[in-house]
């Protein structure tokens, strides 16, 4: 008999990391795999599920606007528990660490079903930095039968918390994964820019950034297009109106900066790929970047991916304006550091962690 397996995805970055899996799940005659959206993030959830041709068998539609925290986390947690009763699944896996996470492994752990988590081991030490996602990938970690670790840090991380080995198996991260698959569809940008400029792209969206620091942020982004009269700079806005309203005010009216939606998953990747140099305070754009060749300068005080700094793919400098212009501007200046930084490679896995992640499965459940 089929083992029946719920994924649960809720954001763009759970979809894209998620959708290996799924894939992979769905080719497997062991097991029978059955999608849930919660679409905490409805219009960007669909275009990657729609761009890894997956639709959602259960999507519970969660979204509201100017949703909190609190309220978001109680309607999953209602919601879920009815899925859940209804769909008797044999193991639930989720990946990350949004708020949907969150509830699905509490979720299942009332349910007493067993959870997966994908992408474990992810840690700042810091409890309130990045928030919320430091404590619900620590909670996630609590309630979680596999941890499905994406290097060996990750692993050893969970190690030194007490988790048992048997339960932690090191997979390599599933973007990678999912890159290789859209990388080899050889996208397109879809956007107009001036071939004879380099390019700087740049994403914009922690929460912990909101207010002082990504007015900081914005101050550094505006002198490096200022001081650079070669450089085009590209900035998908976020629609969290926290961000929009600060970024089309600082960067409206400057030239040789386009700001314009946020591209669709293929889109970016064509865009990473263009690219000179990348400066962002996402998570999988650590991790992307690195595998095209990219080096990345951080826009955060900490973070959970020190594999890549480790490498030194990529950068941390932080929220202050002049360590962010310098960092970036030293790289433009000189075109053969900025090529060692990008010639140092991936350190997040061969592109075959889905595979790892059902072979587990397999074995556990079958």
């Amino acid at each position: 008999m089929r083992k029946k397996i719920l994924c649960t995805v809720g954001t763009r970055p759970e979809a894209i990391k998620m959708a290996p899996v799924i894939r992979a799940l769905q080719a497997d005659p062991s097991f029978e795999c059955r999608v849930l959206a919660t679409a905490q993030h409805r219009q960007m959830l669909d275009q990657v599920l729609d761009l890894f041709e997956i639709t959602p068998d259960i999507d519970l539609d969660i979204m509201e606007p100017g949703q909190t925290l609190g309220g978001l986390t109680g309607r999953l947690l209602i919601r879920l528990e009815e899925v859940l009763a209804a769909e008797q699944p044999d193991a639930v896996l989720a990946q990350g660490d949004t708020t949907t996470v969150l509830a699905t492994a509490l979720s299942s752990f009332y349910a007493q079903v067993p959870f997966g988590h994908v992408e474990a081991g992810l840690r700042t030490g810091d409890i309130a930095n990045p928030f919320p996602e430091e404590l619900n990938r620590v909670v996630a970690s609590r309630l979680s039968r596999w941890h499905f670790a994406p290097t060996r840090l990750s692993a050893d991380r969970l190690l030194a918390e007490g988790y048992p080995a048997a339960d932690i198996h090191v997979t390599g991260n599933t973007v990678i994964d999912a890159l290789h698959h859209v990388a080899a569809t050889k996208p397109h940008i879809g956007l107009a820019l001036d071939p004879g400029k380099r390019l700087l792209l740049v994403t914009l969206h922690r929460r912990e950034n909101f207010g002082e620091p990504l007015g900081r942020i914005c101050d550094a982004l505006a002198r490096l297009v200022e001081d650079n009269p070669d450089v085009q700079m590209v900035l998908p806005v976020h629609h969290n109106p926290n961000v929009r309203g600060v970024v089309h005010e600082r960067f409206g009216a400057m030239d040789r900066v386009l700001l314009c939606e946020p591209l669709d998953y293929a889109s970016f990747v064509a865009a990473m790929s263009r690219a000179t140099l990348i400066l962002s305070d996402s998570g999988g754009v650590q991790e992307e970047a690195p595998a095209l060749g990219k080096p990345v300068l951080v826009l955060r005080e900490t973070t959970e991916r020190p594999e890549a700094v480790s490498a030194g793919t990529t950068r941390l400098v932080g929220t202050e304006s002049e360590p962010i212009r310098a960092a970036a501007q030293t790289l433009l200046d000189d075109p053969a550091a900025c090529a060692a930084m990008a010639s140092r490679g991936s350190p997040y896995g061969d592109g075959k962690a889905a595979s790892r992640i059902v072979e587990v499965l397999r074995r556990d459940l079958c």
